[in-house]
């Protein structure tokens, strides 16, 4: 792919600040190929974004729906300074996420329910996916993936728990998500290994729950969630990959 919405990389480049943007029109996963480039010395903050992805994955390994022009499917490759705790990266993209939808679609109110899943009109529009490599115990990158359904079609197996987010904002262009989404992800890498209690409290003041979910206590400063349960035990749950 040489353009992405009328841009080449090169134009991207300088739209968000991204020293590196490789654009690709059907790619397996941009996880992987983040992944690829991390491996080869990439700088820090590189984007690999994608027309399709025939391939595409969310946390646990789960197929994520991809089709040509119909959302925004990217990854960031962070270089942390710091090993991120738990889940705490995935936690900040989330947050960041929200801001960047928030900047992209004024009006539009996001929610996060944790620990990846991105939340327009009480549906799901969207997931982040963080993959760590180490260098021993130091991070040697992260591939921070961003999914997000912009168009449609939408999977039909999740059609009656997903909406696209034109559907409620009918304006919003893939060309602002990125130029919104990018400087965000890329302004986590230098960030301390803990959660702030201000990102924090930002995340629960964000948080969406479905309807007899456990209550919510807190969020642990590694991005653990701690709930009540029915029978008022508290539970600790934490981010797997």
């Amino acid at each position: 792919m040489s353009r992405y919405e009328g841009l080449d990389a090169a134009g991207l480049e300088r739209l968000t600040g991204a020293p590196l943007v490789v654009l690709q029109s059907s790619i397996p996963s941009t996880q992987d190929e983040a992944h690829r480039l991390g491996a080869e010395g990439a700088p820090g903050g590189t984007v690999v974004l994608a027309e399709q992805q025939t391939a595409g994955r969310g946390r646990q390994g789960r197929a994520w729906h991809s089709p040509a022009g119909a959302g925004v499917w990217m990854s960031v490759l962070l270089r942390p300074s710091a090993r991120p705790e738990g889940g705490a990266l995935a936690i900040r993209a989330g947050l960041a996420t929200a801001a960047a939808l928030a900047a992209a679609a004024p009006g539009v109110a996001t929610r996060l329910r944790w620990p990846n899943d991105v939340v327009v009109a009480d549906r799901k529009v969207g997931g982040v996916l963080c993959e760590a490599r180490w260098s021993g115990e130091a991070p040697a990158w992260v591939a921070v993936g961003v999914g997000l359904n912009v168009r449609g079609p939408l999977d039909p197996a999740v059609r009656d728990r997903a909406v696209a987010l034109a559907d409620v904002a009918p304006e919003v262009s893939r060309l602002a998500l990125v130029a919104a989404l990018v400087p965000r992800l890329s302004a986590l890498a230098p960030l301390p290994a803990a959660l702030s209690p201000e990102e924090r409290r930002a995340f629960l003041r964000a948080e969406w729950r479905d309807a007899g979910a456990d209550e919510t206590v807190d969020l642990a400063p590694d991005g653990a969630l701690v709930v009540r349960r029915g029978g008022g035990a508290l539970d600790r749950r934490v981010i797997a990959s």
